[in-house]
């Protein structure tokens, strides 16, 4: 009897030890708003900014171009860029500035391109990404858009 009783508890033990475990299905846990931007800038310089801005954007995330209408929706955003080959260089930024309230977000920051041969410089400028925290938790692009340049003319 006092085995059933101990087997017993200790099945009830570990029931609701798992029951009250959470799966983590945010890939980038605890890196809050700025860490989350930085996170996908390090991404886009390991397997290419078409990649990154891909896992990066909301589905109703807009990019906004230079020269060219908004892009809407993530669909239309990886039309885009599968249509334009990222290998030629490799696009880093640094977030300079998050904030946040509720589910809503906002960071800026400086990008540079280098060559991923030589290294070489190839261009900079600078972004600004609002973000949404959706239900899981993860922060998304719902709105991206930068400028060329960081010298005064």
């Amino acid at each position: 009897m006092n085995k059933i009783v101990t087997a017993t508890t200790l099945i009830a033990v570990l029931a609701l030890s798992m029951t009250n475990c959470k799966r983590i299905k945010n890939e980038k846990p605890g890196l809050g708003l700025k860490g989350t931007d930085k996170y996908y800038s390090d991404m886009s310089a390991k397997v290419g900014r078409n990649a990154a801005f891909i896992a990066m954007f909301d589905s109703t995330g807009v990019m906004m171009r230079e020269n060219g209408l908004p892009v809407a929706g993530i669909v239309a955003i990886k039309e885009l860029l599968n249509g334009k080959p990222d290998t030629s260089y490799i696009l880093r930024w640094e977030p300079l500035f998050a904030d946040s309230s509720g589910n809503l977000g906002y960071t800026y920051g400086t990008w540079n391109l280098t060559s991923p041969d030589s290294g070489q410089f190839l261009g900079e400028g600078t972004y600004t990404t609002i973000w949404k925290q959706n239900a899981h938790g993860d922060w998304k692009a719902v709105l991206d858009t930068g400028n060329d340049g960081l010298k005064e003319k």
